[in-house]
């Protein structure tokens, strides 16, 4: 397996996509060369990029892209999200066979290493401390599981390409949309921003920019290793809302939902496939989850540089300036446009 070099040819599955884009710019920023490869047509140019519209699902595709050029390093970011597609078979082939097709064009050409973008939906349960990389996984539905089987099919790969995991928390910054364009919109019409519970339980993010340097400096790092990223100082869900209201100036309140029975009216929405929140998202807004991040800061020289609140706020500052070009976007991935409210919405009339 060969060194990366300061001037890089890589590969980017999911290029097209929120954060594809941002690690894609910043790639091109430093020099390397980039070809993109999304679902979805992609909106960038530059004289170093190719942009492919393709299927990470079709492994003679993927052997036509690997022909393309000899590849220093692969950034696979490419994901179906459970939230925005209803058939579990397509989200399961795309995130763990198509890792699999990616993973075996890389090693057949000698492709000296894959970053791989997991999750923190490879736990389903809160900790009463920061999760650490040899933390074992239990994710409780389908897109964790998906990510958890992918990270065990590149460990497979590790005696021939240099695999880095990158495990992240929600990802934020200008242009992240999905459901947090369903929050967005509450606190721009001057709603209620209901929490489960009191709204003190502690859920990191990280910001684009930052998880975009983790690749970046990954590039140098020679092994395989799995790493934590994530947010400091996390606040409390409440104090994050209550700062993006406050800069807003909508009008919008932060108020509690008895968290028991608003967990269990979430479930059943979520079983009767009336709503985009499932079990992790009802985590998430209801309990604690943070990544220990000790390790890449040790071992790679990372540091967060925005904290939850600062990120959420310039991710609703885009919404709120693009509202109306974002309402008309049909061709973009599950991060770059709104998710569906379902039930959600007679939420909002009631706010």
């Amino acid at each position: 397996m060969k060194t990366i070099s300061d001037s890089a040819s890589v590969l980017i599955t999911g290029g097209a996509g929120f954060f594809g884009s941002i690690l894609k710019r910043e790639l091109l920023n430093n020099g390397v060369s980039c070809v993109s490869l999304d679902l979805y047509p992609d909106e960038q140019h530059h004289a170093n990029l190719i942009s492919v519209q393709g299927d990470i699902r079709d492994p003679e595709m993927v052997t036509r892209i690997f022909a393309l050029r000899r590849f220093d390093a692969v950034f696979h970011c490419a994901a179906m999200l459970a939230h925005d597609i209803s058939d579990r078979t397509s989200l399961w082939q795309s995130n763990v066979e198509g890792t699999r097709n990616i993973a075996n064009a890389a090693a057949e050409t000698g492709t000296a290493k894959i970053v791989f973008t997991s999750s923190n939906c490879l736990w389903g349960q809160s900790f009463n401390r920061p999760v650490r990389e040899d933390d074992l996984p239990n994710p409780v539905e389908i897109y964790g599981q998906s990510k958890w089987e992918a990270e065990k099919i590149l460990r497979e790969f590790a005696d021939r390409v240099h695999v880095i995991t990158l495990r992240c928390p929600t990802i934020v910054d200008r242009g992240r949309l999905g459901l947090l364009a369903i929050l967005f919109e509450f606190i721009d019409e001057g709603r209620t921003i209901w929490t489960v519970g009191s709204g003190k339980n502690r859920y990191q993010f990280v910001s684009a920019p930052d998880l975009a340097n983790a690749c970046m400096l990954s590039l140098r790092f020679h092994g395989t290793r799995v790493f934590n990223v994530g947010s400091d100082n996390v606040e409390p869900l409440r104090a994050v809302y209550q700062y993006v209201i406050d800069h807003a100036n909508t009008g919008a309140k932060v108020r509690s939902l008895p968290k028991t029975p608003t967990l269990f009216a979430m479930s059943l929405a979520h079983w009767l496939r009336i709503s985009p929140l499932g079990p992790y998202q009802n985590k998430m807004i209801s309990e604690d989850f943070q990544f220990d991040t000790n390790r890449i800061k040790r071992d790679l020289g990372w540091k967060p540089t925005l904290n939850n609140s600062e990120m959420l706020l310039r991710a609703y500052q885009y919404y709120t300036n693009n509202r109306e070009e974002i309402t008309q976007r049909l061709q973009a991935s599950s991060h770059r446009k709104p998710a569906q409210m379902g039930i959600i919405r007679l939420l909002k009339w009631l706010s």
